[in-house]
C-alpha cells in the first residue's frame, strides 16, 4: 500500500499517543479542539454534545467550581490535546520556552505553532493536525523543496511549505481545501495555489486557540 493510499481525512491515531476518542477529549474540555474535520457528520455530532461531559448517567460528572490547580490542569490538558502531544513532549516544549530569556508564553506559542504538522494544518493543506501529521510522516510535504518526514520539525520565517508529489494535490479533501479561498488562515502565513510561506513568526496577540497560556505556564512551573 502506498503512502498516498494511507492518507485519510480524519488522519490517524499515532501509536503510544492519546487513545481517548477525539469526541470525548473535546467534551471533557468543553471546547472544539479541532480534532474532527469541519463539515463531517462526526464533527456535527460533537458540536451538539460539546457541553455534555463524557460518561454514562451514573458515572458522568458535572462541571463545578475548580481549584486554581484544577484550572491550570484543564488548560494544560486542553493545550496538549489541541496539538495532539504526549505529556513528555508538552513538558519539553515548556522547559525550552522558560530556558530562554524573555516572554515564556510567546516562546511556547511559537514552538507549538511552528511545528511542521501544525503549519501544514494552519496553511489549510490538511483538515486536522492528525491529517497533517500523517501527510508529513508519509513524505508528502517539503520545506524549501526538501522532503521532511518529521512532524515536529521546527519551521522558521521565510520557509516555503508545499507538497512534493503532484498526486498529493489530487487527494480529495486536499483538493477541496486548496479550492476554498475563504478558509481562515493565520496572519503569519501566506498561501498561493501550490505552497505556503511563513512570512513572520506567530505573535501572542494573534494566538486564537481557546487556552489561557498563563495557566499552562503556572502549572508546569510548580512541577
Amino acid at each position: 500500500m502506498t503512502a498516498f493510499a494511507l492518507v485519510s481525512e480524519e488522519g490517524y491515531k499515532p501509536m503510544s499517543r492519546i487513545s481517548v476518542p477525539k469526541n470525548k477529549q473535546a467534551r471533557r474540555e468543553g471546547v472544539d479542539l479541532s480534532l474532527k474535520t469541519p463539515g463531517t457528520k462526526s464533527h456535527a455530532r460533537l458540536l451538539k454534545r460539546l457541553n455534555v461531559l463524557p460518561g454514562n448517567k451514573t458515572t458522568r460528572k458535572f462541571r463545578g467550581k475548580m481549584s486554581e490547580y484544577g484550572k491550570q490542569l484543564r488548560e494544560k490538558q486542553k493545550l496538549k490535546r489541541i496539538y495532539v502531544l504526549t505529556e513528555s513532549k508538552m513538558a519539553r516544549y515548556f522547559r525550552e520556552a522558560v530556558a530562554r530569556k524573555g516572554n515564556s508564553i510567546l516562546f511556547l506559542i511559537q514552538s507549538l505553532e511552528l511545528r511542521l504538522d501544525n503549519v501544514v494544518y494552519r496553511a489549510g493543506l490538511a483538515p486536522t493536525r492528525n491529517a497533517a501529521r500523517q501527510l508529513v510522516s508519509h513524505g508528502h510535504v517539503t520545506v524549501n523543496g526538501k522532503k521532511i518526514t518529521i512532524p515536529s520539525y521546527p519551521v522558521n520565517a521565510d520557509m516555503r511549505i508545499a507538497f512534493g508529489r503532484a498526486e498529493s494535490y489530487e487527494i480529495p479533501y486536499i483538493k477541496q481545501l486548496m479550492e476554498d479561498k475563504n478558509r481562515f488562515m493565520v496572519d503569519w502565513l501566506d498561501r498561493s495555489d501550490k505552497e505556503a510561506t511563513v512570512k513572520s513568526l506567530p505573535s501572542q496577540e494573534s494566538y486564537a486557540e481557546p487556552v489561557d497560556m498563563s495557566l499552562v505556564i503556572e502549572f508546569y512551573s510548580k512541577l
